[in-house]
């Protein structure tokens, strides 16, 4: 009796127990690898990495980062995301030798806390397409500036023009808000933006543009537990104790469309996509060119509606393959041809509208897709059409018009030879043996023929 008392409350007991520590899920960060250009891709990535998050029991997330900078649209759309967060977002500069250029500075920026490796730098925050560098003369040395000077009288000489003046306000606008927010250095967020200011990982903490420096994740792990942050209006303790740490890693739908968004391979499919459709309508039923080309087309259409593209150059693009084919219907001396190939190569170079570093159409994929496509249009096409005007010399529309001469003397009905073929004729005149004439039309096997007399 007493063995069976304890049996039924060790059960209890391990009853209790157990959907207590089904119940605690365990606590753990999120690591993310934000590397190279911050692209749509980057930012879908993000995106659904921090929906992931918020439905785990997350205590931080953290972004390591390395990027040289990327597209404006993406990096407002990870901002947002950072912004709207319920989970601490931590931004960590690494490895050494790593940065946080252009837009990682916006990011680092509106993180709830900025990190950075010893070897590692920020800044160089200026929307690069819009700032035309500013002439100097030879062995012209720039003018000394105070060290802190930030007069912005000084700093908007770099922007003469009214549209970049206005983007470079934005930016300032923009950067200096998430500093208000997150606490940091605003004047120096402004320099990074009018002044493509950099700074070291050191100077960065000295001058209260960053949070902590760590040697490594260990450390910022330990420097980051009992820290206090704000959230949303609210302040939390973040706790790195027996965290368990969760990398996410970009899945097939990520690479899928970072690449399809390489401004190369947007390019590509794009061609593809027209040469697949040209192919398709000048000879009907291939069906594999037509359906490769949709295809290819579609995925380039995805892509440019994600990319900055300028639709003037687009439109060259197009205009460049129509006159290339007009010129292979109708030969202009090369007029049609040539202008076809200024308008494309002109169209190709102006298509991604953007300087951002790593967005552009390579000059080596423009020059061989020109060539290609000019050779192609100017002279494989040309043959094509040339070929089709040729007469024919097969099948039942080869007959009409041909020459044929009487075997025999008839009146009305006797038989000719067309192409080393006996045939039974009509004729409009009587004929003699060895008359020629021209075959006006067939029904079945009788001919119906012009006599030359």
């Amino acid at each position: 009796m007493k063995l069976l008392t304890v049996l039924v409350l060790c059960s209890l007991v391990i009853a209790a127990v157990i959907p207590q520590s089904q119940a605690v899920p365990t606590r753990q960060a999120f690591v993310l690898d934000i590397n190279g250009v911050i692209s749509p891709a980057t930012a879908d990535y993000v995106e659904r990495a921090f929906d992931k998050a918020n439905q785990a029991n997350t205590e931080f997330i953290l972004l390591r980062m390395d990027t040289p900078g990327g597209l404006d649209l993406s990096m407002r759309s990870i901002i947002k995301k950072i912004l709207a967060s319920p989970i601490p977002v931590v931004t960590y500069v690494s490895p050494g030798g790593a940065r946080a250029a252009s837009a990682g500075t916006y990011i680092l920026y509106a993180s709830h806390v900025a990190a950075m490796t010893p070897g590692t730098n920020l800044g160089a925050a200026t929307p690069v397409q819009m700032i035309p560098s500013a002439p100097t003369l030879p062995n012209e040395k720039p003018p000394l500036q105070k060290e802190n000077e930030t007069d912005n009288k000084n700093l908007s000489n770099q922007a003469q023009d009214p549209m970049s003046k206005k983007i470079i306000n934005d930016a300032v606008a923009y950067i200096k808000s998430l500093a208000v927010l997150r606490n940091r250095n605003a004047q120096w967020a402004e320099q990074a933006v009018r002044a493509a200011a950099s700074l070291p990982a050191k100077e960065a903490l000295e001058k209260n543009v960053i949070d902590i420096v760590a040697i490594s994740r260990t450390d910022l792990f330990r420097q980051l537990d009992n820290r206090k942050i704000k959230i949303l209006g609210e302040e939390k303790t973040l706790t790195t104790q027996d965290l368990t740490v969760s990398e996410i890693l970009p899945d097939w739908r990520n690479k899928l469309l970072d690449t399809i968004t390489n401004p190369n391979v947007a390019y590509i499919l794009m061609l593809i996509g027209i040469y697949g459709i040209i192919f398709e309508f000048s000879s009907p039923g291939a069906v594999v060119p037509g359906t490769v080309g949709a295809i290819s087309l579609l995925l380039a259409l995805f892509a440019f509606q994600v990319l900055p593209i300028n639709y003037a150059g687009l439109s060259l693009v197009i205009l460049g393959i129509s006159l290339m084919t007009a010129e292979a219907f109708q030969p202009s001396f090369g007029v049609l041809g040539l202008g076809g190939i200024v308008a494309f190569a002109s169209g190709s170079i102006i298509l991604i509208d953007t300087d951002v570093p790593g967005y552009g159409v390579d000059l080596g994929v423009i020059a061989g897709f020109t060539v290609t496509t000019s050779a192609f249009f100017i002279m494989a096409l040309g043959l094509v059409f040339k070929a089709r005007r040729h007469p024919i010399v097969s099948g039942q529309e080869q007959m009409i018009g041909a020459h044929c001469v009487a075997l025999e003397d008839f009146e009305q009905r006797g038989r000719v030879l067309v192409h080393s073929e006996v045939w039974h004729a009509l004729a409009s005149k009587p004929m003699k043996k060895g008359d020629g004439a021209s075959v006006q039309s067939r029904d079945g096997l009788i001919l119906t023929i012009i006599p030359h007399h």
